[in-house]
């Protein structure tokens, strides 16, 4: 049956790419230019407003304006800052932010010193529209800023504030919403990164932000399934789609985002079909990530950057999901390849000790979702080729990490507190999916398994994704830890002559569940 909002027939929809949705919409969709306030939606944003919407509404309520409306600068206040490393993380930042309304001229003020924000440097807007649903919701206009912040000194820390006209944060009236940064030492003895996916907008997601902050971490990978706008995950457009709820997602953030450089990936959930072909035009408003990738404009959420002894780098798996096609092959293998060649160079750098990749679609789990034989064709041979060190995953709303795996089997058992080798072992993988959207359960026979909780098992019935979209089931003898709860991993690097990493998982209420270590000889 056709719905009148969208005008595709839903077998139809469900059989189209996300782009061919995109071109058969692209000029049956109203372009109605109502305005909404984003800041309205987020809980009275503009200075001097309180709001009652809170972050479990589903629907946004918010009142309409025209384009016409002019609002003085002054009672336009910025929220929902949130920091990312350019591809230097010694040398570059990128503040970005968002205004309720459009302002003229904003920029941000840095300096060495609160009181001192002598350095200015102008910002980009970047306007992301909504088209209006009939009955359901009216066009949503949302205003992202960017600054880009280049030439600055290794391991400084800097304060920072964000503004436009009629708006200065170094007068005296806006000084409380100054913050701060440091940047990455040219050679750390050690740091700690933390890493979740899965987040969404609520009290448990804000919970795991106030206990990742009590790690003091130099910088946060989120392995996508960022915020849940989109609540169906499968690329399609649909009337439960909520762009308010990107306002409620930053404003949740900034506790930490403000501070700790929030480097985030995409996930299924951030295919948001309303923006353009691919669906990531709503990710290239919201966030300014390194252009270290090989497209950032159409691949946004894949890039690389090294931290200290660590490098990283960022996968779209949407382009290799067998279980969720929408997306499936849109970089033409531009994606793997670009891989293949920044492992290499990552690898024969002699500075960096170790790779950690992180994506959204699980290579091995047994929850829900369990694993994508996508990811595994495309991608775990180069893993193995370039001895990536650890892999991190979202998806599976649970926490699940391996044993190091070596050509699909059990290379080393690594119980908890143990140490593996990845020249040797194989590769540990990690679901960290507890970020704060609803838990998923493991196979009904299979109970958890972590720290002081240990029921270790010979082996777990579990099934992965086929390229014709069918389960094929598998047993399973690499799961080793398992948890049902909120959590996120905290990994401590450590350089000098014994290098390795210290990864450890933590629960909401700050236990630990989970630790081993990743070695490496020089």
């Amino acid at each position: 049956m056709e719905t009148p909002d969208f005008g595709i027939p839903e077998q139809l929809a469900r059989r189209m790419t996300m782009a061919e949705q995109h071109e058969y919409l692209r000029t049956k969709l109203s372009r109605r230019r109502t305005l909404v306030t984003a800041g309205a939606v987020a809980g009275g944003l503009l200075t001097g407003c309180s709001g009652s919407g809170t972050a479990t509404d589903r629907r946004s309520s918010a009142p309409a304006t025209t384009a016409t409306d002019r609002v003085n600068g002054s009672v336009v206040a910025p929220f929902g800052r949130h920091l990312a490393f350019g591809a230097d993380p010694k040398t570059q930042m990128r503040i970005s932010w968002q205004v309720p309304l459009a302002v003229k001229k904003p920029y941000a003020r840095v300096g060495l010193r609160p009181e001192d924000l002598s350095r200015k440097v102008d910002a980009e807007i970047r306007d992301l529209h909504t088209p209006s649903l009939q009955g359901i919701r009216p066009a949503f206009e949302q205003y992202y800023v960017h600054a880009a912040l280049d030439g600055l000194k290794p391991d400084t820390t800097y304060y920072y504030g964000v503004g436009h006209d009629d708006f200065d944060p170094a007068s005296p009236r806006h000084r409380s919403t100054i913050g701060s940064f440091r940047t990455a030492p040219a050679n750390p003895e050690r740091f700690v990164f933390t890493a979740f996916g899965d987040q969404g907008v609520g009290k448990d997601a804000l919970t795991n932000d106030h206990v990742l902050l009590r790690q003091n971490p130099a910088f946060h990978l989120h392995a996508g399934d960022i915020c849940y706008a989109e609540t169906t995950g499968h690329g399609e457009k649909s009337d439960s789609y909520d762009p308010g709820f990107w306002d409620l997602f930053l404003k949740q953030n900034e506790v930490v985002a403000k501070s700790v450089p929030w480097m985030v990936t995409t996930g299924n959930h951030d295919m948001e079909a309303w923006y353009s072909p691919d669906g990531y035009g709503g990710q290239v408003a919201r966030w300014s990530l390194p252009d270290s990738g090989f497209d950032p404009h159409k691949a946004p959420g894949v890039y690389s950057f090294t931290y200290g002894n660590v490098g990283i780098v960022a996968l779209d798996a949407n382009d290799v999901s067998y279980e969720i096609p929408a997306n499936l092959g849109y970089t033409d293998g531009k994606q793997t390849k670009w891989l293949e060649k920044r492992l290499g160079e990552l690898r024969a750098e002699k500075s960096v000790d170790f790779i950690v990749v992180f994506f959204h679609h699980c290579a091995y789990s047994t929850s829900r979702h369990a694993s994508d034989g996508g990811v595994r064709a495309e991608w775990l041979p180069l893993f193995a080729k370039h001895q990536v060190d650890l892999v991190i995953n979202g998806h599976n709303h649970a926490y699940e990490r391996t044993d190091a795996i070596k050509n699909g089997q059990v290379g080393k058992p690594v119980p908890i507190g143990a140490s593996t080798n990845p020249t040797r072992d194989g590769i540990v993988y990690v679901t960290a999916g507890g970020g704060g959207k609803e838990l998923y359960s493991f196979p009904a026979s299979v109970k958890d398994s972590y720290e002081g909780h240990v029921d270790d098992r010979d082996s777990v019935e579990s099934f992965h994704w086929t390229k014709s979209k069918n389960q094929r089931e598998e047993t399973v003898e690499w799961s080793r830890v398992r948890y049902t709860g909120f959590s996120f991993l905290s990994v401590e690097a450590v350089g000098g002559a014994a290098p390795r990493l210290k990864v450890s998982a933590l629960a909401q209420n700050g236990k630990r569940i989970d630790h081993f270590e990743v070695r490496r000889g020089r």
